[in-house]
């Protein structure tokens, strides 16, 4: 099975409802394609989703989403690395995604290297990564954290000097 994560932006914003409605909705199409969603986090302000689901490929979750009318968004498939000692509990308190995007491929321990080096500046500020996903094309990289909210995390990142695209608080939606 793959790693599969999909990326949307909304227009209006999602609330809670529209999201329990919408996982609801593509159980069926994901069943029949072998989908499994893992979680769903959608941004405070309702207007960002990130999903990662488990699949054959990441062709199967774009069927899916296609015949569950629902918009697709960017597809892309990848790895997860969890930090030491994650426990599912743990991962529940992720609070903060961050995107990045590379002009081109950069090796995983590249980024870790850089993680590891500004570590003093997550403990300073009470960020802790909890979960990386890493596309296949080695060009994609989402992080979460828990924080004790977005800017922590954006000040610890600007001190680290690493790369960033986005930063924003989420709520979970698991399986």
């Amino acid at each position: 099975m793959t790693e599969v994560l999909v990326e949307h932006h909304w227009e209006p914003p999602l609330t809670d409802a529209d999201m329990d409605s919408m996982i609801g909705s593509t159980a069926g199409c994901f069943g029949m394609h072998r989908v499994d969603r893992n979680s769903s986090l959608l941004s405070a302000d309702g207007r960002e989703l990130f999903c990662h689901f488990t699949a054959p490929d990441a062709e199967s979750v774009r069927i899916a989403l296609h015949q569950a009318c629902a918009p697709r968004g960017e597809v892309w498939s990848g790895t997860v690395h969890d930090a030491p000692g994650l426990t599912d509990d743990g991962l529940a308190q992720a609070n903060i995604l961050v995107s990045r995007r590379f002009d081109a491929s950069v090796a995983f321990e590249e980024i870790q290297a850089l993680d590891d080096v500004g570590s003093s500046r997550f403990l300073t500020h009470r960020a802790r990564r909890m979960r990386t996903y890493f596309s296949t094309n080695r060009r994609r990289m989402v992080c979460l954290y828990h924080a004790p909210d977005a800017e922590s995390v954006r000040i610890a990142l600007r001190e680290a000097r690493m790369p960033v695209e986005r930063v924003w608080a989420f709520r979970q939606f698991r399986s």
